[in-house]
C-alpha cells in the first residue's frame, strides 16, 4: 500500500525548508530541494516510528477504555502499513 501526501517548499534565505501538513511536526531542511525532501522523509518515518512504539505499549492503567458515549472502542493497529 502506499499513501500520497504532500510536501510543500519554501526558501529561508540559504535553506529550502520542506513540510508535510498532512503528519504535524514533519519537516526537514536543506541547502538543495533534494536535502530538504530527504531530511522530510527521514523525519517522516521517525514520528511514525514513535507513534508505532506508543500505539504498541498500549493504554495506560489510568487510562479510561470508554468511547465518548460509554461504549467499548476496539482499536486495530495494522503492522503492515508501516516501514520496517
Amino acid at each position: 500500500m502506499s499513501n500520497t501526501d504532500t510536501t510543500i517548499f519554501e526558501r529561508d534565505g540559504d535553506w529550502i525548508i520542506a513540510y508535510c501538513p498532512e503528519i504535524p511536526g514533519a519537516n526537514g531542511q536543506g541547502r538543495t530541494q533534494a536535502e530538504a525532501r530527504d531530511s522530510l522523509a527521514a523525519a517522516i518515518t521517525l514520528i511514525l516510528q514513535d507513534r508505532r512504539e506508543d500505539a504498541l505499549r498500549g493504554l495506560p492503567d489510568s487510562a479510561d477504555e470508554r468511547g465518548t458515549r460509554g461504549e467499548q472502542v476496539k482499536c486495530i493497529l495494522r503492522t503492515d502499513r508501516w516501514p520496517s
